[in-house]
């Protein structure tokens, strides 16, 4: 896996919509989008998934890293991540805590 594959945009729409303008957003693009949260510090284990996954940041902070590389990502507020399907990752909640909004686009393969 190269750095490429990590895309990380910094979000350019107007700060002032609500997080339902943003999924409706989303949901033009194509995804199936929902809204989670996690407390401070919460780990997802290595996974992957057999979809394109789409992470906006709203509030606080999630650190990806791909465990066969080393390669890691962190995310504020504002960032957004596109990982494609099937990329081995782990996810560690910063001390903030974290709400995100979520896409998932089906994989064409």
């Amino acid at each position: 896996m190269t750095s490429e594959q990590l895309r990380v945009k910094r979000w350019m729409w107007d700060k002032t919509l609500s997080e339902n303008a943003i999924m409706r957003h989303m949901e033009m693009e194509g995804l199936e989008t929902h809204r989670w949260k996690n407390e401070p510090g919460a780990k997802y284990p290595a996974h992957a998934h057999d979809f394109e996954k789409v992470i906006l940041v709203m509030r606080g902070s999630i650190t990806l890293r791909i465990p066969e590389t080393g390669e890691q990502v962190s995310l504020n507020p504002g960032d957004k991540l596109e990982l494609p399907a099937g990329i081995m990752h782990e996810a560690v909640v910063g001390p903030m805590g974290v709400v995100c909004l979520e896409g998932h686009r089906k994989s064409s393969a």
